[in-house]
């Protein structure tokens, strides 16, 4: 077996999948031994663990870094390419997994379905009707970073007769109206599914701006990562109502999230579940250990983020 150094945790199932085909070992264990910090050549983690590039930087033999999840925002993508690391990441796997969950958060939201579960529990409902809600039938929905899991959102919000468009760095001649404005997208949907990598690059482009032009009737969607939004203007937005409300599945600094999003009613909140499945995870584990297992065989790997040229 193959020495790893493992960064972060991974549900049980995962793990016992992983120790059956690797030597995992903890960053302490490695500072013990010197011998085994220079053997270990390869890194496996989660995409919402950071890989310190201290950590990159002291192992001289690493050839791969493997992250369990889509996005590699918390890899240092830039050492990787300066020192052939080859990074790779899962993002077929999951691709079920969020869109169905934009799916059940849109309904959450839309009809209002936590509070209306706690109306029934509190015996409310014995004193008066529920509050209406709203349909998702005929709404115009805006996808920005219509990638792998953008497509497969489009495709499960099709039969419910919405009006799809889209924003993202090149239009892709798709059957949907593209919109390389954010501003101009924001202001002609009801509904903002965000579903854009993390990164610098992306770093707040929902703020105070697009907010606005979402508007009063407006709602959105982020499946992508915290980052992508500006919180504090967007809890400023739901607290005034100057947008509908919103549905998150990611946010700044978790899971310390920012405790004014508890007092708001027209948010619902998800503790990053987007891949939360038992088979999505299963999914997930299996491909990157594929990956692994391929990297220490010829080199190659599936599903390659960064590929190294190796000589």
């Amino acid at each position: 077996m193959h020495d790893l150094l493992q960064i972060g945790t991974f549900p049980t199932l995962a793990q016992k999948m992983i120790d059956a085909e690797f030597h995992c070992h903890s960053l302490q264990q490695l500072e013990r031994d010197d011998v085994l910090r220079r053997g270990v050549r390869g890194i496996i983690t989660r995409s919402n663990f950071v890989v310190p590039r201290e950590v990159v930087g002291r192992l001289p033999g690493l050839g791969i870094i493997a992250t369990c999840g889509v996005g590699y925002d918390l890899i240092p993508l830039d050492l990787a390419a300066q020192r052939n690391i080859v990074v790779t990441h899962t993002p077929e796997a999951v691709n079920n997994g969020v869109a169905e969950l934009c799916i059940g958060l849109l309904f959450a939201l839309l009809r209002r379905l936590p509070e209306a579960d706690r109306f029934v529990r509190s015996g409310a409902w014995r004193r008066s009707a529920f509050p209406l809600a709203t349909d998702l039938a005929g709404k115009r929905v805006g996808i920005v970073g219509l990638g792998r899991i953008g497509k497969e959102i489009v495709r499960r919000l099709e039969p419910f007769g919405v009006t799809l468009s889209y924003c993202g760095r090149s239009d892709q001649q798709l059957p949907w109206r593209y919109e390389p404005d954010l501003q101009a997208l924001a202001r002609s949907v009801d509904i903002l599914i965000l579903t854009l990598p993390g990164g610098d690059a992306t770093a707040r482009m929902i703020d105070a701006a697009v907010l606005d032009a979402l508007g009063p009737h407006g709602y959105l969607i982020n499946l992508a990562r915290g980052s992508v939004v500006d919180q504090s203007a967007l809890i400023d937005a739901l607290s005034r109502r100057s947008i509908a409300g919103a549905a998150l599945d990611v946010f700044d600094n978790e899971p310390d999230i920012d405790p004014r999003f508890f007092t708001l009613d027209n948010i619902v909140l998800a503790p990053h579940i987007g891949s939360a499945t038992t088979e999505t995870r299963q999914a997930m584990a299996r491909l990157t250990l594929d990956n692994l297992h391929r990297f220490f065989e010829d080199g190659s790997t599936l599903t390659p983020v960064v590929a190294a040229l190796r000589a």
